[in-house]
């Protein structure tokens, strides 16, 4: 069993129990405590506190006393364990840190966790540096303290978990999508609303399986809504904010490429063309130079809010616009300005 979890990240089934036909009523948190080896009965309890056990399919408390034939999942927010990981020294900008959780500001053209072809070097690798004292980033997991993430090539916050408590409320959180996360992002073309909604089941790409792609039938995919508001107009693109109601990879870039706006400089989406403007060598010459500052597309993670999971107060973070996406904005600008002088 698989459920959907907020922003790129799904909630993974790591363990299932098949009950015996002959199992005695039993304290599901003492079943698991016997079945596991390990692991602690707290730490059972916080699973089941958060919803991350169930039982055939529905989630049950500590309490709950199993019966013969019941079949129990335990689902965490990362896939069983990949990868080995050895820490590394790697600067974070951090934006917040307490016993329980820690927020990040990760830049643009890092990943959040190992893959194929990301071995090292990744968000998961410096946490486990500065966080080397730290139990839940010693136990070897793949995704230690993760419960979302951001493209690679996407700038913003991130907050990771720093105990197991923290890391089911939070994943509970997200899962149930009462966290918070507005982006930035600079599309092609000048929308025709200062506001809008856009909709459309995402799934992958069957032609690209690195790809996402809007099905508008709901034929594939998952439902995804997003909802976004003009800043800025800048000539031949804008500025614009957009809050998502689902989380699905790639939501943001898959959606706007779906109605005509990529983001800019946006490779898998087609953003990284000339989409809009003049046929004229300067404003191409002056298209080209914009792409050189960023790295990948231009899209940043700017608020991130949720409930804080010990002290149950509403946090709000926010990171500024990073530099190079600054300087993207006032170079549109500048273009713009000398257009209405002439």
């Amino acid at each position: 069993m698989t459920a959907d979890l907020s922003d790129h990240t799904e909630l993974h089934e790591h363990h299932r129990f098949s009950v015996d036909p002959g199992q005695r009523p039993l304290r599901i948190d003492k079943f698991l405590f016997h079945k596991l080896e390990g692991t602690s009965r707290s730490r059972i309890q916080a699973a089941a506190h958060a919803g991350n056990i169930l039982v055939n399919g529905v989630e049950v408390k500590p309490n709950y006393r199993v019966k013969p034939e019941d079949v129990i999942s335990i689902i965490l927010p990362h896939p069983p364990r990949e990868y080995e990981l050895v820490p590394e020294n790697i600067p974070l900008d951090i934006i917040h840190e307490d016993d329980d959780v820690i927020v990040i500001n990760k830049k643009a053209g890092m990943v959040v966790h190992p893959g194929v072809g990301n071995y090292t070097g990744t968000l998961v690798h410096a946490l486990m540096y500065h966080l080397r004292d730290n139990p839940l980033f010693r136990s070897g997991k793949e995704r230690p303290g993760l419960v979302h993430r951001i493209d690679k090539n996407t700038s913003g916050l991130l907050v990771v978990a720093k105990n197991e408590p923290a890391l089911n409320k939070l994943a509970s959180q997200f899962f149930n999508k009462t966290s918070g996360r507005t982006y930035v992002a600079l599309v092609w073309g000048d929308l025709e609303t200062g506001e809008g909604t856009i909709e459309g089941h995402i799934g992958r790409n069957p032609k690209d399986r690195k790809q996402m792609a809007v099905f508008p039938g709901g034929e594939q995919g998952k439902p995804a809504v997003t909802h976004y508001r003009v800043l800025e107009r800048l000539g031949y693109v804008n500025l614009v904010e957009c809050r998502l109601e689902t989380g699905r990879t790639h939501q943001i870039r898959v959606h706007f490429q779906y109605i005509s706006h990529p983001v800019f400089n946006d490779p898998d989406y087609g953003g990284d063309r000339i989409l809009r403007g003049t046929t004229f060598t300067r404003y191409r010459q002056f298209v080209q130079n914009c792409f050189q500052l960023l790295p990948g597309q231009a899209l940043h993670a700017r608020t991130l809010e949720f409930t804080h999971p010990s002290t149950g107060e509403e946090v709000k973070f926010e990171a500024g616009i990073p530099e190079n996406f600054s300087g993207l904005l006032q170079k549109w600008r500048s273009y713009l300005q000398g257009r209405s002088d002439k």
